[in-house]
């Protein structure tokens, strides 16, 4: 692929200024950009000495996509975006491919939501979730449904296989994760939550369980005596 489609450009340009932007001033100036779980939770004092608070809004289900914890976070998602949403776009055009990202986005912020709110410890405090890992596993699972016997090459291991085999692999892999808690710290379910939204979209779209297009009413005919 020569160019970068439009969409894919923006997503990309817009999640290396933010993280600039992250190491530059700080993260603490994005705090309500995050995705936080549901509540209000005290966080210091203003100005003023009153007690300030932070927690789940609605506008998080988005923005939190946008930033990211570190370069290697940052890296692994932008590189997934080119070469896995920059061949969807292709396919799709800018407009289905922008819905269909942001739905996997939202859908994986939604189950991250949900789980980190169930689960939330107050003895640890409230941990806000970043990353576009969410929607980049929506576009996988996507790409290994459009793709599935395309080959394609992991990073690390460097070991090649088929992109449904791809899909297959990273969908248990996060479900063991999650499940069994191993590797705290990355939203596990946001993932899953991600390729869940991805796969539901897709079924709408081709008009398959558990939806279902209506089908058109039969034709009337006139008889003729």
């Amino acid at each position: 692929m020569n160019r970068i489609p439009p969409v894919t450009q923006a997503l990309l340009m817009a999640m290396a200024i933010l993280f600039l932007l992250q190491t530059f001033i700080g993260n603490e100036t994005f705090a309500q950009l995050m995705l936080w779980p549901w509540g209000d939770f005290p966080v210091g004092t203003d100005a003023d000495g009153l007690p300030t608070t932070i927690g789940f809004m609605p506008w998080q289900l988005v923005t939190y996509a946008f930033l990211h914890g570190s370069m290697g976070h940052l890296f692994f998602n932008a590189l997934a975006l080119f070469q896995f949403g920059g061949r969807l776009e292709d396919v799709w055009g800018p407009k289905r491919y922008a819905l269909f990202f942001f739905t996997c986005v939202v859908g994986a912020g939604l189950c991250q939501l949900g789980v980190s709110s169930w689960l939330y410890d107050p003895n640890v405090g409230p941990i806000p979730t970043i990353g576009a890992s969410g929607g980049i596993y929506g576009l996988l699972l996507a790409y290994g449904m459009l793709f599935p016997r395309e080959r394609v090459m992991l990073l690390i291991p460097p070991i090649p296989m088929s992109a449904r085999t791809l899909v297959i692999v990273f969908g248990v892999i996060e479900l063991v994760l999650g499940v069994t808690g191993t590797a705290s710290g990355i939203a596990h379910f946001a993932h899953l939550g991600g390729m869940l939204f991805g796969w539901l979209l897709l079924r709408y779209w081709r008009g398959q369980p558990p939806f279902s297009r209506k089908k058109p009413p039969p034709p009337k005919f006139r008889i003729v005596s």
